[in-house]
């Protein structure tokens, strides 16, 4: 294409004119307040990936017009949505000159129920009209049934001759509330499930201790448990430990099964010899005792004895535990597919984008594949979809509820990439634009959601991730929120400084995820953290989305107001796995190590300390706790500044307040760093102390009952 300075003002004004159909935002507002100016260059590459017929910006006239021609002559939109508290009307294209014909419509409800009526369409109020390639078309709205249940719809309309579809999603406007009114306050616990070990675990934690942890949270009074995606990771070749590049958003990570929690198990003579030959027990042991988790030799280690039971239940199986595998399969058919992807990677050894064609476009034949290692991920998802179910089913018997976490994007390596390619915008990668951290933006590596493709699936695989958590989750954390409404995308090749942001159906998301959400009666907290769009907060509200209000995001050196009242509306917490531990924070501990590892820029590291100290001073003198931000934050002052920040919290949190067990023991290390990808030090770091240790410590029992005394502390 031209360069940007030689395209004449009218072909700019026509790439704008072609970004603005695609819902490519030309230009944004930085975290520091800078407008920024999308290239031409980034601008053609989004919308070449979003499929648009371009190949320069000489090219936007033709795409502009082939964008009209098939908006206008496509009558219905693939979506639509009716909520419970209003009149809701369907939005019909036509030319105007065919105003006098009739339309039949037909409504299919979930229940099978049809609803069907009839219309003539100059009968219908106008919204719009638009002079285009020589006609005249218009936009008629057509009221929906009234008292439509929830659920999708399916919309079938003749008009002119031709047949078109559409799926009414009828949604709740409001998400689920488990607690119409907000009286009910209490607190929860966060650890990463790999970091929370015991003594009987195979080296990092697992569903069982999830379980365990859940017990003990409810006898001390705690109302729920979050922990980190827990979601199918690839963990050999290639090999990706963040739990927030899950491999798929739709299956279980075996690495945190429980093995001597399988029925098979224990009757295996095979699976048990291993286990009591001297290498496996001292593989296991060196496992245990390392800081670290080593995820390969981990799942390396587990999978020997899962290898061996996977085997062995093809040939042993008692006739009520095929039939309970035989049920999983029939539930879950994708389980084919998703074990022939990995068993067909591990042969390759390589990602599905090196793979030949047809595998690479989804097609897998018997012979692309072992097929003892494609009955290995089957039976280890069945595994893991029982443990899961079993984890859920404990806690809520304990009354305590489980907070799992949605990750925003998959590896693009991974499976769901493979299957669902319509649903991503492969050629672009989620991620920030600069701000005053990261002086140079973010580029997160994953492919983001293409926007038209989600629709045009009518949101399929979106409501296949979400039933996947939610069947089990009591609260859903839903990362980056604003995503909802748009997402920056770094087109491959470019960097963060080319960004530009692309526009989501923001209504429509809303609708599925409320109407999930009361089905699974889930409760939904959105990640509102850093730079948020205002349309997010007042949307979020609007549909009853919790919050986030993570207080050493929202301290100050205020001497009078140092620290803001949580909203009604929102899950409080300290800190999140992104940030330092409460007693990091309070010495300025993370300073130093983002000055060491160069991320703070230009800013002067004795003022940022400066204002750390002041901001912690004036925190400790509004709550009346003594203390000094130069002492190590292990002191009895230090326990009195962490109980009485948590209960002021707890004054103003509508739901719970999140605590992390690691600030009760006043741990330093961070579990991630942002803008680091150091696989010695982020995800991978142990709890200091075993569930044994931390559950049986006098001290920690005392903080958690001096944290649930409900009430302010200013």
């Amino acid at each position: 294409m031209q360069p940007n300075d030689q395209l004449t003002p009218t072909e700019l004004a026509d790439l704008h004119e072609l970004a603005e159909l695609y819902g490519v935002e030309r230009e944004y507002i930085d975290a520091m307040y800078q407008r920024r100016h999308a290239s031409p260059a980034a601008l053609v590459r989004v919308l070449q990936i979003l499929g648009t017929p371009l190949a320069s910006a000489g090219d936007a006239p033709v795409a502009i017009r082939a964008w009209k021609q098939t908006y206008w002559q496509t009558p219905l939109e693939p979506i639509a949505i009716a909520w419970d508290d209003q009149s809701n009307h369907l939005a019909l294209r036509s030319e105007q000159s065919r105003g006098g014909e009739r339309f039949d419509a037909s409504l299919t409800l979930e229940s099978g129920e049809v609803r069907t009526w009839s219309a003539v369409l100059d009968e219908l109020p106008t919204t719009r009209c638009e002079h285009f390639d020589g006609v005249e078309y218009v936009v008629k709205s057509c009221p929906l049934p009234e008292g439509l249940p929830p659920g999708y719809h399916q919309l079938a309309l003749t008009l002119n001759g031709t047949a078109y579809s559409c799926t009414v999603v009828s949604a709740p406007r409001r998400a689920y509330e488990p607690d119409a009114g907000g009286q009910h306050r209490n607190w929860g616990s966060f650890l990463p499930l790999y970091a929370l070990h015991s003594a009987r675990s195979w080296g990092g934690g697992d569903f069982t201790n999830l379980k365990e942890l859940a017990a003990w949270v409810g006898r001390e009074g705690g109302e729920a448990v979050g922990t980190l995606p827990l979601l199918a990771q690839l963990l050999d070749e290639p090999f990706e430990p963040s739990p927030y590049s899950p491999a798929s958003r739709l299956f279980w990570n075996e690495a945190y099964l429980d093995l001597e929690a399988i029925p098979e198990f224990a009757a295996s003579e095979a699976a048990q010899a291993i286990v009591r030959s001297d290498d496996f027990v001292r593989e296991l042991a060196e496992l245990r005792d390392a800081a670290l988790i080593d995820y390969r030799r981990q799942l390396a280690l587990k999978r020997k004895i899962l290898v061996v039971l996977a085997a062995e239940f093809l040939h042993t199986a008692s006739a009520t535990r095929r039939a309970a595998y035989e049920a999983f399969l029939q539930a879950r058919p994708d389980a084919e597919h998703y074990a022939r992807f990995r068993a067909t990677m591990e042969r390759r050894a390589a990602p599905w984008t090196k793979w030949p064609e047809p595998l690479q476009s989804g097609t897998i034949p018997e012979e692309a594949f072992d097929a003892d290692v494609r009955d290995y991920h089957l039976y280890v998802q069945w595994i893991a979809a029982e443990q899961m179910q079993a984890v859920a089913d404990s806690m809520r018997s304990a009354g305590v509820s489980l907070y799992l976490d949605l990750p925003l994007g998959v590896n693009g390596d991974g499976y769901d990439v493979w299957r669902e390619r319509e649903a991503f915008a492969v050629g672009a990668a989620g991620g920030c634009p600069p701000d005053v951290v990261f002086r140079n933006g973010q580029d997160w590596g994953f492919p983001p959601m293409h926007p038209t493709g989600i629709r045009n699936q009518r949101y399929r695989y979106i409501i296949a991730y979400l039933r996947h958590q939610l069947r089990h989750a009591g609260m859903l954390r839903i990362d980056h929120m604003p995503v909802f409404h748009r997402l920056f995308w770094v087109p491959e090749g470019m960097t963060a400084h080319d960004g530009v942001y692309v526009r989501y159906p923001a209504e429509e998301l809303y609708a599925v995820f409320s109407l999930e959400s009361h089905r699974h009666r889930t409760l939904l907290v959105g990640e509102d953290l850093g730079t948020v769009p205002p349309e997010v907060p007042s949307s979020m509200q609007r549909h009853n989305v919790q919050g986030m209000f993570v207080a050493q995001y929202a301290l100050q050196p205020n001497p009078w107001h140092p620290l803001p009242d949580a909203p009604r509306t929102s899950v409080a917490g300290l800190n999140t796995h992104d940030m330092p531990p409460f007693a990091a924070y309070l010495t300025g501990q993370d300073v130093r190590e983002r000055e060491a590892l160069g991320m703070l820029g230009d800013l002067d590291p004795q003022a940022v300390l400066a204002e750390r100290r002041a901001t912690v001073e004036a925190l400790a003198n509004h709550l009346g706790v003594g203390h000094s931000g130069e002492r190590d934050f292990a002191g009895a002052t230090g326990a009195e500044l962490l109980v009485a920040t948590l209960r002021r919290l707890s004054a103003g949190a509508t739901r719970t307040v999140l605590l992390n067990l690691e600030d009760l023991w006043r741990e330093t290390a961070s579990q991630n760093i942002p803008g680091t990808n150091d696989p010695t030090s982020n995800w991978c770091r142990k709890a200091r102390y075993s569930f044994e240790e931390f559950t049986t410590d006098e001290r920690v029992s005392s903080l958690l009952r001096e944290i649930g005394k409900r009430g302010s502390s200013s």
